[in-house]
């Protein structure tokens, strides 16, 4: 699948770019950046330079689906649809420069990848959510997009780092999208 550019009221989302290296790396610097995703720790430009190559390829073989969130022309996130099954699901991951949060740009972004996914060509049948159980700005975040608490993973999330304990929610194409109560305590920033 080519790229696929998406554009909110404030958002342009667009596969990640060269350009956008410096700004990757310097925001994975972030201790709060590993502490909650994925990212190597400690992080640095051979990473992000990975991240943007390997871009290309994951969105020809759609294996991942990868945007950089991008305000007013400058890279202020990144989101993407993870191991996606077209007709079948996915899992959303997003994460933020410490400068951009606040702004309700990953709420803003990630409903117009949300309303990509469920649209053809993907249309996917359930996006799912996981995060390590405490990321409560990531929680607040899924529940204002609809999300469905579906229950705690033990131990289910799993990086270079160790094991955690993992939050799981899911949306299906049919879900009312209003913001969802969950039965694990999420505190309000």
């Amino acid at each position: 699948m080519e790229p696929v550019t998406l554009r909110t009221e404030r958002l342009v989302l667009s596969i990640p770019t060269a350009a956008d290296v410096d700004a990757i790396t310097d925001a994975a610097q972030d201790p709060q950046v590993p502490r909650w995703t994925t990212l190597p720790s400690p992080y640095d430009r051979r990473y992000a330079e990975e991240y943007v190559h390997g871009a290309e390829r994951t969105w020809a073989d759609e294996s991942e689906l990868l945007w950089a969130i991008r305000a007013d022309g400058v890279w202020v996130g990144a989101m993407g649809l993870h191991r996606v099954v077209t007709g079948g699901s996915a899992a959303i991951g997003y994460w933020m420069d410490a400068a951009a949060r606040g702004n309700g740009y990953v709420t803003e972004a990630a409903a117009a990848v949300i309303d990509f996914a469920f649209a053809r060509p993907l249309s996917l049948a359930r996006i799912e959510w996981r995060a390590i159980v405490g990321n409560d700005a990531s929680a607040r975040t899924a529940q204002k997009l609809g999300f469905r608490y579906e229950g705690t993973l033990r131990q289910g999330l799993a990086d270079s780092r160790g094991r955690y304990d993992g939050w799981i929610a899911s949306l299906l194409p049919t879900d009312d999208r209003a913001p969802q109560p969950w039965p694990v305590p999420v505190t309000t920033p």
